[in-house]
């Protein structure tokens, strides 16, 4: 149980150092930053779906059955994430944009964010308690998926009003939700076996939703025959590094 925390722990703060690689982008132009981000998000909505079909549902379906138990877990998993998206798209305001005014959208786009980086902890605990292999390759999974998240929410906090320091300490806090989400589901394990029954299921929810309402329909903006392969390419490398995994096991 031990190896698990250390695992759990271990890859949730590592995920959270990616909140960091928004000040990377800064010296980037905007549209050279677009080719290269379009192709992390194509593996990276391989690898979510990989994760979910390879992986989460599998190994659910080994101890539970599949039977409404399964199913409403992971329609419940494609709701909350459906409902966290609506929080952090809600960022409308009324006030003109002024110097050292922050606007409440920034305040609302860390609040959502901070609430997805929970859920993200949390399966990720959720799967090493599964097993060692099923929780790195979600952790790749999340990994691969938060480096276009956090580059976007960088922006949306610096278009906000905030400055360059105060982006980065307050997207790496609203990061760190990640492992008070992982603490508490290796807590609710210990107490007693709802892990495998319910979080691995609404895990795979979650990501079906992120890859189907979010990262998919952003590769199909672009539609030139080359970019569109190399999507195609990069799509089918994210789930190919799961069924690796999945040998490995």
């Amino acid at each position: 149980m031990n190896e698990i925390w250390l695992y759990s722990l271990l890859s949730v703060f590592v995920v959270s150092l990616i909140s960091f690689i928004g000040v990377v982008t800064l010296g980037i132009k905007t549209e050279r930053l677009k080719k290269i981000l379009i192709y992390f998000i194509s593996f990276s909505a391989g690898a979510l779906m990989g994760d979910v079909f390879l992986h989460l549902l599998p190994e659910s379906v080994e101890e539970n059955g599949f039977g409404l138990n399964i199913s409403g877990t992971v329609l419940l998993g494609i709701f909350v994430s459906f409902l966290l998206e609506k929080v952090i798209h809600w960022r409308h305001c009324h006030m003109p944009h002024e110097k050292g005014h922050v606007h409440s959208f920034a305040y609302m786009n860390l609040f959502g964010d901070g609430l997805h980086n929970f859920v993200d902890g949390a399966v990720i605990a959720a799967s090493y308690i599964v097993s060692i292999p099923v929780g790195i390759a979600t952790t790749l999974a999340v990994l691969f998926h938060e480096i276009p998240q956090e580059i976007g929410d960088f922006g949306v906090l610096l278009h906000g009003g905030f400055s360059k320091g105060r982006a980065l300490l307050l997207n790496f806090a609203s990061a760190l939700m990640a492992v008070l989400g992982a603490v508490i589901a290796l807590w609710l394990n210990s107490v007693a076996e709802l892990t495998v029954a319910f979080l691995v299921p609404f895990a795979a929810g979650s990501f079906i939703y992120i890859a189907g309402s979010d990262l998919i329909p952003e590769l199909h903006k672009n539609t030139t025959m080359k970019t569109s392969i190399l999507q195609a390419l990069t799509f089918l490398l994210g789930i190919l590094v799961m069924a690796v995994l999945l040998i490995l096991e």
